[in-house]
């Protein structure tokens, strides 16, 4: 549904740390998104994490959830980032990691919207690997305008 040039219209990351390689579904009415990730071994932090046993850090994968829940938000709102308005990543809850992430695997990246109040929107958001969880949040993000 996007590819890595619409995504670019509405996240402000760039390598190395734009996290969201393809957006396969984002429905503003049920207020989901579902994308991915693909992790190789060419990633930076690969280098010192760890040399002889690659593992992706996990405050990445929860930066690639953020990233995410903001593609989400800015759909959701009808705006991106050169109208103004940004989202920043200001906390998670209830933040759970069950398995690593090593070069190879495609990171599913989903969230679904929870509540926006005064600015502050709250996603719940999971990370899988060929359907098994790695990782769980409830990821929450401040609207600002710039």
């Amino acid at each position: 549904m996007m590819d890595i040039n619409e995504i670019r219209e509405y996240l402000p990351h760039r390598y190395p740390f734009l996290l969201v390689d393809r957006v396969v579904e984002l429905d503003t009415e049920t207020k989901r998104v579902r994308a991915y990730k693909n992790v190789t071994i060419n990633e930076p932090f690969f280098n010192g994490h760890f040399p002889q046993h690659p593992i992706m850090p996990g405050v990445l994968i929860i930066e690639a959830m953020a990233q995410a829940a903001g593609l989400l938000g800015f759909k959701m709102m009808g705006v991106k980032p050169a109208d103004g308005t940004l989202y920043y990543f200001v906390g998670s809850d209830k933040l759970r990691f069950r398995q690593p992430v090593v070069p190879g695997d495609q990171l599913v990246l989903e969230a679904s919207f929870v509540s926006a109040k005064r600015g502050i929107w709250k996603f719940d958001c999971r990370a899988s690997v060929d359907g098994k969880p790695v990782c769980s949040a409830e990821i929450i993000c401040a609207e600002q305008k710039i």
